[in-house]
């Protein structure tokens, strides 16, 4: 397939730096591996029936007034007040099955929300990741890889999961890139993908999340390939991609 013909595949490191690149992608795949878009992809895959992401404590509070089961994180922690957060295991049980939970993350829905207002919006993580990297061949269209960052700067985890995509879709044959972001995302997940445990110790999040005692959210985050879910946001709110 010559050049011209290809579809472009780019990354992003922040939603800070989303309105440098929108302009020229059909979706856009958000992506928070630790812990957003792993929670919502694990909540799918246990039978929440949509996700509504919003932006802020205020809003998750007005939701959980009208009846909502709601969910908030900030800093790693729950939002005193809520049940639950975002660990992908607050999802794993039969009380959120054919549910609509309401939720939000210090980075990754604000991310969401960031390209939801111009595109469509799919949501990525390790633990779907041949999901979205098989949806994207079959169905190519230029496409961004956001990554959700930490309070708007880069962080590790999210490159590496937004370069593992970016190097499947490249080796596809329908896909090109052109941004020094992208290459960076590729030669990461490339030193990575033997170990990201090993890789990602030194991480900040990671070291974050550990200071918390959230060591098996990490492994589960971390770990590739659990469910096909892709989830898609859709009229204010997220559903699996039938």
């Amino acid at each position: 397939m010559d050049r011209k013909e290809k579809y472009r595949v780019e990354v992003c490191f922040s939603p800070d730096e989303f309105d440098r690149y929108k302009q020229e992608y059909a979706s856009v795949v958000a992506i928070d591996v630790l812990r957003a878009t792993t929670a919502i992809c694990a909540a799918f895959e246990h039978g929440v029936e949509k996700i509504i992401p919003v932006s802020t404590v205020e809003e998750a509070e007005a939701y959980r007034e009208k009846g909502y089961l709601a969910a908030a994180e900030r800093n790693g922690q729950i939002v005193e007040g809520f049940a639950f957060g975002n660990s992908p295991y607050s999802y794993m049980t039969p009380e959120v099955k054919g549910k609509t939970v309401v939720l939000t993350t210090t980075n990754g829905t604000r991310a969401i929300n960031i390209a939801a207002k111009t595109h469509k919006v799919l949501i990525g993580s390790l633990i779907n990741l041949q999901a979205v990297i098989d949806h994207l061949t079959e169905q190519p269209e230029n496409v961004l890889l956001l990554a959700s960052g930490w309070q708007g700067k880069f962080n590790l985890e999210d490159s590496i999961c937004a370069g593992a995509v970016t190097d499947a879709l490249i080796k596809s044959g329908k896909y090109m890139s052109d941004e020094d972001s992208t290459i960076a995302a590729m030669f990461l997940y490339r030193k990575a993908r033997e170990n990201y445990f090993g890789f990602l110790k030194a991480s900040s999040h990671r070291r974050r999340l550990r200071n918390l005692n959230l060591n098996e959210d990490i492994k589960y985050c971390l770990t590739p390939n659990q469910t096909e879910v892709l989830p898609v946001y859709r009229d204010g709110a997220l559903v699996i991609l039938k």
